[in-house]
């Protein structure tokens, strides 16, 4: 039984890891696309490819989240805001495109 807790407690700690390094990565893509959004020429079509695969594989990493049983209601809750947060990045960026392409 002293096995099964530990282990619940491992990987509930890399289940935590996991979701502080997506939203760090969130937050450093959010960052790239205001910068991209203060630059007076429009991005190049490389960065916008980059943004866009970066946005994809994202979206896979959040969205294939499965909750572990174990998991408290704070951490179903972070992975909606995760959820959540990720569609907002995307229609941020979206309009960011559009305003910089007219």
């Amino acid at each position: 039984m002293q096995r099964q807790v530990d282990m619940e407690k491992s990987m509930l700690t890399a289940h935590r890891d996991f979701m502080d390094n997506l939203e760090k990565s969130l937050k450093i893509l959010h960052d790239e696309i205001e910068e991209a959004k203060q630059m007076e020429t429009v991005p190049t079509h490389e960065w916008r490819l980059a943004v866009e695969q970066m946005i994809d594989e994202l979206h896979k990493s959040v969205f294939s989240i499965s909750e572990p049983r174990f998991l408290t209601k704070e951490d179903s809750d972070r992975i909606r805001d995760l959820r959540t947060r990720l569609k907002d990045l995307y229609l941020h960026y979206s309009k960011t495109i559009e305003r910089t392409s007219s």
